[in-house]
């Protein structure tokens, strides 16, 4: 089984683009929504213990735990050390149980795949891109979104042109849907035939 990772700077499409995955077949485990889970399950009394009152019913309140860890390296940097083996040994439950129902790919999407050191866990890599321009009106149209905090954002990933000259495989957005998912069931058309590499391995 080949192992694509998914990953792309705010604002790309990377979420969407994830989408047509999914919507081709391919199963993708999506590290934001496994966070969200684990907020509301395991990670629950492990973020209660390094930041009391983080919780409430045996559920992590975001609000208050952005409160307590934003702006502050060595809280962040904690509650990272707890999540990241949280999400990772879900993710290769997720592989697991992929592997073993004949799947010939999956999709791992990690927004920080690179600024994470995750390259070595994937076969391939998809980076999502956009025009700077189309990625700053997207992401400056979300609720209480300013260009600070976009610059703030973007000064914490690796820049796109980065990204993309790592890449193996590029989605570019800004061309619109329908070129975007031609793109998608092109990568699907060429991993499937490609039984070579390291997947599965």
């Amino acid at each position: 089984m080949i192992v694509l990772g998914l990953t792309g700077s705010i604002g790309m499409g990377k979420s969407t683009t994830a989408k047509m995955f999914a919507e081709a077949g391919v199963p993708v485990h999506d590290s934001d929504e496994a966070v969200h889970r684990l907020y509301a399950g395991t990670a629950a009394p492990l973020v209660e213990a390094a930041f009391p009152g983080t919780t409430f019913a045996g559920v992590v309140d975001r609000a208050k735990l952005g409160a307590r860890v934003l702006g502050d390296a060595a809280a962040l940097k904690r509650l990272e050390s707890i999540i990241h083996p949280l999400v990772r040994a879900d993710a290769d439950a997720f592989l697991a149980r992929h592997r073993t129902s004949g799947k010939s790919i999956a999709v791992l999407d990690i927004p920080l795949l690179f600024e994470t050191g995750g390259r070595n866990r994937v076969d391939k890599v998809v980076v999502v891109t956009a025009p700077t321009e189309t990625q700053r009106a997207r992401v400056l149209a979300r609720p209480g979104m300013t260009e600070e905090k976009l610059a703030s954002i973007l000064a914490k990933q690796v820049p796109d042109a980065e990204k993309r000259r790592q890449a193996d495989f590029i989605v570019d957005t800004g061309q619109g849907l329908d070129a975007a998912r031609a793109t998608v069931a092109a990568i699907i058309a060429e991993l499937s035939g490609d039984k070579s590499g390291k997947a599965g391995s």
